[in-house]
């Protein structure tokens, strides 16, 4: 056990170091002239896809629920010379929603829409969740990614195309068994994908989806943070490492770029080789 978890913790490191070392190899204008809206992007996955976004050229808007939280993001952000605004948005509030998207007007339009946000307010089967619960879970998770992209593809068409993605989870793909309607809501999202897709790829607008594994971010503390429970986590992962939230950020960035242009109603799963069978 000792021995796995030094090798563990090596891996770990090793890839850290990989990963900051090949920062440099980033594509710098693949995304230039394009403007980007990211949800719940001032921690976590949503900051590093932000991030990336920016770092390719796309002048990119924030979105948390808090001010201080966007605040602190933009200032990161722009500290390091990125093209980014910030703007308070509750996804599940339409006029929250319709103040980021007239921020994006502002900007030009919009190219890329990012449905990142998600909430988790319970553990447990999924017959055992609670009605309110439930709700609160699809209000946040689905509904409100499809009212997103439902209000963003006016302004998509308008620039002549452009891209759509949603985050989803392993879980929507393989149920875990303490994230019982949390994974189903996350399931809901690969068939809105492909529907959305079908409806849309005539108008040069792609849509598609990422399924990540189990990242190091707040969100996934109780996996990540838990010797006992990362363990047996780290057991289900054949690459024997957590993800981070730059696994995700790069998928992104393809999929927003020429470089995916052929590419719509897809999931892409990022969970270092876990089971991702429906």
């Amino acid at each position: 056990m000792l021995l796995s978890k030094i090798s563990s913790l090596k891996t770990a490191a090793s890839f850290a170091s990989n990963t900051i070392r090949n920062m440099s190899n980033i594509p710098k204008n693949r995304l230039e002239g394009k403007v980007a809206v990211v949800t719940a992007s001032t921690e976590g996955i949503g900051y590093a896809i932000a991030r990336r976004l920016a770092q390719e050229g796309a002048k990119v808007i924030l979105s948390s629920r808090k001010q201080n939280n966007v605040d602190s993001a933009v200032s990161k952000l722009t500290a390091e010379g990125l093209n980014v605004t910030g703007i308070v948005c509750h996804v599940a509030k339409a006029e929250d929603r319709k103040k980021v998207f007239n921020e994006a007007d502002k900007l030009g339009g919009l190219d890329i829409l990012v449905s990142n946000a998600a909430v988790n307010p319970t553990t447990g089967p999924v017959l055992d969740c609670d009605e309110s619960v439930w709700d609160k879970i699809f209000e946040i998770n689905v509904k409100a990614a499809f009212l997103l992209a439902k209000e963003g593809v006016p302004l998509i068409r308008k620039r002549g195309g452009g891209s759509i993605v949603f985050i989803s989870s392993i879980a929507g793909f393989h149920p875990m068994p303490l994230l019982g309607a949390y994974s189903v809501s996350k399931t809901a999202l690969l068939g809105l994908t492909k529907a959305a897709a079908t409806d849309l790829a005539c108008e040069n607008i792609t849509v598609n989806c990422i399924a990540p594994g189990v990242v190091k971010t707040k969100f996934a503390e109780y996996l990540t943070g838990n010797e006992a429970v990362s363990d047996h986590a780290l057991t289900m992962i054949p690459m024997n490492r957590f993800g981070v939230p730059e696994d995700i950020s790069g998928i992104v960035a393809f999929l927003a770029s020429e470089d995916a242009r052929y590419i719509t109603g897809e999931t892409i799963i990022a969970a270092g080789g876990m089971s991702s069978r429906l």
